[in-house]
């Protein structure tokens, strides 16, 4: 679990039109990540909620069948209802549907982790498709949110994304890296991701992992989506040279496949 949720529920209401959406969507995420079911005061604590507001969002997301209450035990989970919000959303997923073959492909082909990631503004990235192979296989599952500027993809939102260098800066600096970059460092990656065409972290976000990530278009303007490869550093430096341009092509072709267009 993350320290940090007070702070980021806090910002996420005192910002939100509708912050009661805002403490059912930290509590759904929170008892998604959870590997138990949890009683009220855990929930309440860790999300720094009011136990007597906490309760309110509970019983309102049992209502909707999106969360379970257990009786004997005092605990919640999620329900199976949230199954079927997920199923419609995945349906209409193209980009999942047209990505996962093309991620099967680079995964086997060179032995490494591979993700087609959807991208959330400068919020965060969420994983939508998931290959594993070879010795190295990063937890992460369809789902999965990272924030934003993290890592590969995020020199990739800030190459092609078009945001301002003060809000970049900003964003930057609440990033949490094994070996963080300098902003000044980032800012020289950023620009020959934009140069190249794809972004590399080597071993900033994880020590001795090296990370790729080439941009996807849904549209004309900011990236929509990611091609994500990872790898154990000394692993992957044999065969980075030829899964650079495949991880590139293979982003392009799905660009071209939905129909989007760089700006």
């Amino acid at each position: 679990m993350t320290n940090n949720a007070p702070d980021t529920l806090a910002r996420a209401v005192k910002d939100s039109k509708a912050p009661a959406i805002s403490r059912a969507a930290a509590v759904l995420r929170l008892l998604g990540k959870s590997e138990s079911p949890l009683p009220l005061q855990a929930i309440a604590r860790e999300l720094g909620l009011v136990p007597s507001t906490c309760l309110y969002v509970l019983r309102a997301l049992v209502a909707e069948e999106l969360v379970s209450f257990d009786a004997e035990t005092k605990r919640y989970a999620l329900e199976a209802g949230v199954l079927t919000l997920a199923r419609q959303w995945l349906r209409r997923n193209r980009f999942a549907d047209l990505a996962q073959p093309a991620i099967d492909r680079l995964a086997h082909q060179f032995g490494v982790t591979v993700l087609g990631v959807q991208i959330m503004g400068l919020d965060h990235i969420v994983a939508v498709a998931v290959a594993q192979a070879g010795g190295f296989q990063l937890s992460v599952q369809v789902g999965t949110r990272f924030p934003a500027l993290i890592s590969a993809t995020g020199r990739c939102i800030a190459a092609f994304g078009q945001y301002p260098e003060a809000e970049l800066a900003a964003r930057f600096a609440k990033l949490r890296w094994e070996d963080p970059p300098t902003f000044a460092d980032w800012q020289a990656q950023v620009e020959q991701t934009r140069a190249q065409g794809f972004g590399v972290d080597e071993g900033n976000y994880i020590s001795g992992v090296t990370v790729l990530a080439a941009p996807v278009w849904k549209a004309r303007g900011k990236p929509s989506h990611a091609l994500v490869a990872i790898g154990v550093g000394a692993a992957l430096k044999a065969k980075q040279a030829e899964l650079e341009p495949a991880l590139l092509t293979a982003a392009r072709a799905l660009t071209a496949q939905m129909g989007g267009e760089p700006e």
